[in-house]
C-alpha cells in the first residue's frame, strides 16, 4: 500500500545521521584533563543532544578555564579534524534513506545543535545534494529541547510541522521535535530513549525505506485524529 509522503523529513545530525558522538567524547576528555580535571563516560553521555553553549558551561563547572565560545571552537575543531581524516561515518541506513527521500522529491533539513561551520563540513562531505536547509545551533533563539530549531526549519521550508517527520537519537532532540508538532522517530545510539516521547522507536535505519517513513507518518496522523 502506498502512503502520502510527508512534506519534509527533518534530520538531527550527531548520532542520528552520522556517528560523530564518539568524536565529541574523544575531544572532551583531553579538554577537561588539560585543566587538571577528570571526565567520565557517564558525564559525556549527559551531554548527548545538549546545545553546545549549555555543554560548554558544564565544562566550565568541571574546571575548564576558557570562555564558552572558546570551548565550543576547541571541541568543534577537534571533531572537524577527525571528520576530515576519517570521512563521514554515516549511521547504518542513514545515507541510503536520505538519498531515497531526495530522489522521491521530499524536502529535507538538517537540524543540529552543532555550529554552522561544523554542520557545513559534514554536509560538504556528503556525495550528493542532501539538504534543502541546514539549521545550526548558533542560528536558533533557544536550543533543543526547546522546539525552536524544528519550528525554524519548518517555517523556512514553508511546511506545517504536523506534516513533517523528524528523526532523532537523543532525549533532548526528541523533546524538541515532539514539542514542534512533528511525527518523531527515535533511533537510539548512545543513550536510552525510553520515556523521551518518540512516537516510534526504530533500532536502526538500516533497510528502512521512503515507504516506511510515509507509513509511520500516516499511522501517527491517524492515531491523532482518532483521539
Amino acid at each position: 500500500m502506498s502512503h502520502t509522503l510527508p512534506a519534509a523529513v527533518l534530520w538531527d545530525m550527531d548520532g542520528t545521521l552520522v556517528d560523530t558522538e564518539r568524536y565529541w567524547m574523544a575531544a572532551e576528555t583531553p579538554l577537561v584533563e588539560s585543566f587538571g580535571g577528570t571526565w567520565s563516560h557517564e558525564q559525556a553521555l549527559q551531554l548527548v543532544g545538549l546545545g553546545l553553549e549549555d555543554s560548554a558551561r558544564i565544562f566550565q563547572a568541571a574546571g575548564v578555564r576558557m570562555t564558552v565560545p572558546a570551548i565550543i571552537d576547541r571541541l568543534t575543531d577537534d571533531v572537524m579534524a577527525a571528520l576530515a581524516s576519517d570521512g563521514v561515518p554515516f549511521r547504518p541506513g542513514a545515507r541510503e534513506l536520505l538519498a531515497s527521500l531526495r530522489a522521491a522529491g521530499v524536502k529535507t533539513a538538517l537540524v543540529t545543535m552543532s555550529i554552522r561551520r561544523m554542520a557545513d563540513a559534514v554536509v560538504d562531505l556528503i556525495d550528493f545534494d542532501a539538504f534543502d536547509l541546514v539549521v545550526a545551533g548558533d542560528e536558533v533563539t533557544r536550543p533543543k529541547p526547546f522546539p525552536d530549531p524544528y519550528l525554524q526549519a519548518c517555517a523556512t521550508l514553508g511546511v506545517d510541522p504536523a506534516d513533517t517527520v523528524a528523526i532523532e537519537d537523543s532525549p533532548n532532540g526528541l523533546r524538541s521535535a515532539v514539542a514542534s508538532g512533528a511525527s518523531v522517530i527515535g533511533v537510539p545510539l548512545m543513550v536510552s530513549l525510553a520515556g523521551a516521547g518518540a512516537h516510534v522507536l526504530w533500532p536502526s535505519l538500516e533497510g528502512k525505506t521512503v515507504e516506511d517513513v510515509a507509513a509511520f507518518h500516516a499511522a501517527h496522523i491517524a492515531r491523532g485524529a482518532a483521539q
